[in-house]
């Protein structure tokens, strides 16, 4: 299957939203290669905002550019533009609800090379808790794409979070982007995957590994964090033996804490497993791969988690999510 850069198609979407609206300025943080903000300074330098290693500022001054009727995406790498900077994403753009876009780069463990101070495991844990924010993790470069789109549109601080690895397209931008909404990407009978981001492709490989034991796994991309549409997950879940959640990021705050969560309260909610960091910082490593190991972001691990959850359940039957 073909693989495509995420920040690659952040930016060159960067570049035509700005060529559609040109209220649409961009701000980074002395990462614009990186973060390929350096497409849009290529068409449009009067619009675009070099503030340097200076992140509260760059918030601070994106706030005022909204204010001022613009609509500003603060780029950085995910972990900086979440942590570093959250005083002022809380006072001066979330407690106003001001219409700032940040895009966090490099997410969750994909920064391989630099280790725990680079690598940004709890970003959405600290996006979600805050009034006012949306927060997207998207699963491939055209849910990317759809996504800025989509930002521009919505009125309110939107947090986007996107790894560096290369990955597989399996939404179809022909259909168009559906806000908030959790969509089947594969379907099955017996467990649900709820998943984004890079999980997505290991979550489709261990449902192909688990055909061949018999055991059917539906897998469902919840690329909108915040607002969660518990509806949508619910039917998702509905007459299933088990929940896997698999992500990037820490099991302390992610999607998968969201979403078991907003199904506390639901009866008939059947037994759930998550897949994340367990509640440990990142390292440094020779390739992403090596973290995913590492950390326990596989196929197998999904698969095994998969299989526990048969093994749990095993004699009982369901009916609309309720073990009988």
């Amino acid at each position: 299957m073909d693989r495509k850069c995420l920040r690659e198609a952040y930016g060159n979407t960067l570049v035509e939203v700005g060529r559609a609206n040109n209220g649409v300025v961009v701000l980074d943080a002395d990462l614009s290669k990186s973060t390929r903000t350096s497409l849009f300074e290529e068409q449009f330098p009067n619009r675009f905002f070099e503030m340097g290693i200076a992140e509260q500022n760059m918030m601070s001054t994106a706030a005022g550019l909204a204010i001022a009727g613009k609509i500003p995406f603060v780029n950085t790498f995910a972990v900086f533009a979440a942590g570093r900077a959250y005083d002022q994403l809380r006072q001066s753009i979330c407690i106003p609800r001001l219409n700032v876009k940040i895009c966090g780069s490099s997410a969750g463990l994909s920064d391989y090379g630099d280790g725990a101070t680079h690598q940004a495991i709890d970003d959405v844990a600290l996006m979600r808790a805050l009034p006012n924010m949306t927060v997207f993790a998207p699963s491939d470069a055209a849910e990317t794409e759809m996504m800025v789109r989509a930002m521009v549109d919505h009125d309110g601080p939107v947090y986007m979070r996107i790894g560096r690895s290369l990955l597989p397209n399996y939404i179809d931008n022909s259909v168009g982007y559906r806000f908030g909404s959790p969509t089947v990407l594969r379907d099955g009978k017996d467990l649900v995957v709820f998943a984004n981001g890079s999980l997505i492709e290991k979550s489709m490989e261990a449902a192909a590994t688990l055909d061949l034991e018999g055991i059917s796994l539906r897998v469902v991309n919840v690329s909108t964090i915040k607002p969660l549409d518990v509806r949508g997950v619910h039917e998702c879940m509905r007459s299933m033996r088990g929940i896997v959640t698999a992500e990037e990021h820490s099991v302390v705050g992610g999607m998968g804490s969201a979403i078991v969560c907003a199904l506390s309260d639901v009866v008939g909610t059947p037994p759930a497993k998550m897949i994340g960091v367990q509640d440990r910082f990142g390292t440094s490593a020779e390739n992403p791969e090596e973290l995913m190991k590492e950390y326990g972001l596989t196929a197998e691990a999904i698969a095994e988690a998969a299989r526990e959850l048969v093994a749990e359940t095993s004699g009982k039957s369901t009916m609309g999510g309720i073990s009988v």
